[in-house]
């Protein structure tokens, strides 16, 4: 809302004049003193005060944007769920769980639909926060499921480099699950890790390390 100006004999009642325009009390009032105003010697030279005054913004909580925003997008994938969140400030994390039916439609290939989710949930919750806030949306505990079958894939496909002694590209993967790759061979004797390639198809090498 832009500032509109007002004008009265003194400053309160300049705000006054501006509670009774916009129909708010005072603590809901943003307002700048432009002029002052004096009564100026025997009423001669004398002038108004003068505000720039609108309501205040009311600020949305993180959590409740991120629930407006999945209601609209899930209304509009003809979807019902119900959505859990928690907001961790120490962290500048943003937890969401979805609860409800036909989840797998939500998680999507690889969990490709519940990655472009919380994509867009960032998106909308950092637009205008001052710090970045991290954002994990899950449900049906997917993201952990997800992380133990790579770590299980890592450890196998580890095996296999050893016992060929040939490298081994893996899948394209998201930043998140190459990270969990690379996180379940760091601490290996015999492999070492790296990324190859473009998003979005950059992949995870596993080779033998050099003894």
């Amino acid at each position: 809302m832009e500032y509109m100006e007002f004008s009265a004999k003194t400053v309160n009642d300049a705000i006054t004049n501006a509670c009774q325009h916009f129909t708010v009390a005072s603590d809901k009032l943003d307002y700048e003193v432009v002029e002052e105003g004096s009564s100026g010697f025997l009423g001669i030279n004398a002038k108004k005060a003068v505000i720039k005054a609108r309501v205040k913004e009311e600020k949305v909580s993180i959590e409740d944007k991120a629930k407006s925003f999945l209601n609209d997008v899930l209304g509009a994938m003809d979807i019902t769920a119900v959505i859990d969140t928690k907001y961790i400030e120490e962290e500048s994390t943003l937890e969401i769980v979805l609860n409800g039916e036909d989840m797998g439609i939500l998680i999507g290939k690889r969990g490709q639909t519940l990655d472009s989710l919380q994509y867009l949930v960032s998106m909308v919750v950092n637009k205008e926060s001052e710090e970045y806030i991290r954002v994990k949306v899950d449900t049906e505990n997917y993201r952990e499921r997800r992380k133990l079958t790579l770590e299980n894939l890592a450890k196998n496909i580890a095996f296999k480099v050893k016992r060929t002694k040939r490298s081994v590209s893996l899948e394209p993967m998201n930043p998140y699950e190459r990270r969990i790759i690379h996180s379940a061979l760091q601490n290996d004797k015999y492999v070492t890790t790296h990324s190859e390639g473009e998003e979005p198809y950059r992949k995870v090498v596993v080779t033998l390390k050099e003894q």
